[in-house]
């Protein structure tokens, strides 16, 4: 394994690389291209043995995706914001004919007005379309996620798409350290894709025909059951992982600081997460018995999992960095529901929109709002 400072975008590209997809499709746009322009130099290299495919929009490159995994190989792309919002008539095609993948999404604010900062309004948007998201915290995270969300993803059990997202700019142009696995252990970790059914003149098939009201909701029924029963998928690949490279975030799904006496937490996704973890160190040092959960799967969404972390707490303040117009923050919505009858009082609170900075204070704030039994708001 090798041990280097690197940019969180060419680790995802190197993650990438590593998985040998052999059809990388792309369209560039901010903070995503500096993913696909590391693997165009490895493409063009010879480090990477892999056809890329230079569409003229994220519609065309979604729908190069889903045709070349429908032949059977494994795919790529990236995108982000507006280009993932042009993607967005794909999303459910690709989920829907149950075709596997890897997408990578450097969260950005969706315009108006033009922003090219990070929140989660872009993947959080598309929470409802059939696609595993994991939510990253750092760039070590982001390699072993996204060799992880191959195998998961290509599992028979699940055959659905994936997103390994992380925070646009906030950590997408962050250099850190991280250790790059092997191309050997990826290799042994990682068996070569085999595809469940593939498009074959030789061998007809229809992938995607007319479904009538007499067979839709079976089609979408089996969808939600495989992206429900990829919750012990993705644990026991995270484990299997952990096992092999030595590195873990929670059981895969979702992880805890200091919780085990703790009377009051936040949960977040993504790079909150480390200041997180300044604002429960300072208030424990107060005497304050706060926690952090660490939400990294949105998708499926971890129900009974966060219900045995929060089974003891108070109050637990929820951080959206994306809001639901006319309502609240979505994942508010979620870990509501989740909790609903736990006697557990939850906060919302709306942070960090259009790469607004989330401060420890701020943080703090929102941790002790379950203490005062004040309502949650936009934390400006």
């Amino acid at each position: 394994m090798a041990e280097m400072v690197v940019e969180a975008s060419m680790a995802l590209a190197l993650g990438a690389k590593l998985c040998r997809p052999k059809v990388v499709s792309m369209y560039p746009i901010t903070p995503q291209t500096h993913i696909v322009e590391r693997l165009a130099d490895f493409i063009s290299n010879g480090e990477l043995d892999a056809e890329m495919i230079h569409a003229e929009s994220e519609h065309s490159a979604m729908a190069a995706m889903i045709g070349a995994a429908a032949t059977g190989v494994r795919t790529y792309t990236a995108t982000c914001s507006q280009g993932f919002a042009l993607m967005f008539e794909l999303l459910p095609i690709m989920a829907g004919n149950r075709l596997p993948g890897v997408m990578s999404v450097a969260n950005r604010a969706l315009s108006a007005p033009i922003n090219i900062w990070n929140d989660h309004s872009d993947a959080v948007s598309a929470r409802d379309q059939g696609w595993i998201q994991i939510y990253c915290e750092s760039t070590q995270e982001a390699i072993d996620t996204t060799i992880q969300l191959y195998k998961v993803s290509e599992d028979h059990n699940v055959l659905l798409p994936a997103m390994v997202c992380i925070d646009g700019f906030t950590l997408s142009h962050v250099c850190e350290r991280a250790i790059v696995p092997e191309q050997g252990e990826v290799d042994e970790f990682l068996p070569a894709f085999k595809p469940f059914v593939t498009l074959d003149p030789d061998k007809p098939v229809s992938i995607g025909p007319i479904s009538f009201p007499n067979t839709y909701m079976e089609f979408k029924k089996q969808q939600h059951d495989a992206i429900m029963g990829a919750l012990p998928i993705i644990q026991k690949v995270h484990d299997e992982y952990a096992k092999k490279f030595g590195r873990a975030y929670g059981n895969g799904l979702i992880e805890e600081y200091r919780m085990k006496d703790a009377e009051r937490a936040i949960i977040g996704m993504g790079t909150l997460c480390g200041t997180g973890r300044i604002a429960v160190d300072e208030l424990r040092a107060k005497g304050e018995k706060v926690g952090m959960i660490k939400l990294r799967s949105l998708r499926p969404f971890p129900v009974k999992e966060l219900q045995k972390i929060a089974k003891n707490l108070k109050g637990l303040s929820v951080i959206d960095r994306h809001v639901s117009m006319g309502f609240e923050g979505p994942l508010c919505t979620d870990v509501r529901s989740a909790l609903y009858g736990s006697g557990i009082e939850v906060n919302g609170f709306i942070a960090g929109l259009g790469g607004r900075d989330i401060t420890v204070d701020r943080l703090q704030k929102a941790l002790l709002s379950t203490k005062t039994h004040k309502q949650g708001e936009w934390l400006l």
